[in-house]
């Protein structure tokens, strides 16, 4: 019930910004916002807001990454920035820059949201059931809605639009071209590299030297067998062992990793019917996107 009411609530804040222009702050500016992200780019991302538009959010390595935990949500726990995926619904508190941008000290999301943002990244969406359990949570929704209809009617082919895009894989992205792809295969139960795997990952990020907006998108997969819960962390642990190797060895800084991460048995390869499409769905895929406007102005740093 809570993940359908945060993709309603989603797809909501989408509906209502879908014309807002970019929102540029005083240098200096403290700044509050909460929204949902719809764009990444190594250290800068996108973040629309109800009340702010888009507002351009730059992330470095002193800014904090918390998910809210405890009965009261007065605890914290660290999470990691390659969690920010498109998608997400954030808060965040920063600083205004000569930009117009602002640059975040802390982001804060939820467990239900990141849960959210990653079905979004899986291309799923939630049951018929769901969604019948959560028309009270939508009709708590109307007069906030009601007092947005004349805008929502006037953009309503852009809208869904939006959202549809941002229910997309991240990979398919119309402003994103794809630099590299990799996909590594692993025996049953396996998640740790092998040689051939490691000589993969080394390959991949040589290509990103000297190319500026990149990002290295990471997400690990099982096949059916074994439990869900099971299925769930063993893809989990590929995708962690994965981006550790790009970090250490790679020298590829975090910022520049998105990771929808542990997608278990979801989005199948081929069948598990047998026992070659078995092998096929025990994977990480590993795409290497960059924005396409960036094309022709490659950095002369990583």
């Amino acid at each position: 019930m809570k993940t359908a009411k945060l993709l309603v609530m989603c797809a909501a804040l989408i509906a209502f910004t879908a014309t807002g222009l970019a929102y540029g702050v005083t240098s200096g500016e403290k700044v509050k916002l909460s929204g949902l992200i719809t764009s990444r780019t190594g250290e800068d991302m996108t973040v629309k807001t109800a009340d702010m538009g888009k507002v351009v959010v730059v992330l470095t390595e002193d800014t904090k990454i918390e998910q809210p935990k405890g009965l009261f949500k007065v605890r914290n726990s660290k999470m990691e920035v390659t969690a920010l995926v498109p998608g997400l619904s954030v808060e965040i508190e920063g600083i205004g820059d000569p930009q117009g941008r602002v640059t975040a000290n802390k982001v804060k999301f939820s467990k239900e949201s990141l849960k959210v943002a990653n079905q979004i990244q899986a291309g799923l969406t939630p049951t018929q059931q769901e969604v019948t359990a959560n028309q009270t949570a939508i009709g708590e929704n109307k007069a906030a809605i009601a007092s947005n209809q004349q805008q929502i009617a006037a953009n309503q082919e852009q809208n869904q639009q939006e959202i549809k895009e941002v229910n997309q894989r991240f990979s398919n992205l119309s402003d994103y071209d794809t630099k590299g792809t990799v996909t590594l295969y692993y025996p049953v139960g396996a998640s740790a590299l092998d040689q051939k795997q490691k000589t993969e990952l080394s390959e991949l990020a040589q290509k990103t030297s000297g190319l500026k907006g990149y990002l290295v998108q990471v997400a690990g997969y099982t096949d059916s067998s074994g439990n869900p819960a099971f299925n769930q962390e063993l893809s989990q642990e590929r995708a962690e062992n994965v981006i550790s190797y790009l970090q250490q060895t790679g020298k590829i800084p975090l910022l520049h990793i998105v990771a929808p991460g542990a997608m278990g048995e979801t989005d199948p390869a081929a069948s598990n019917e047998s026992a070659q499409g078995r092998a096929e769905n025990r994977r990480v895929e590993l795409l290497l996107p960059r924005r396409q406007e960036v094309t022709g102005t490659e950095s002369t740093t990583p």
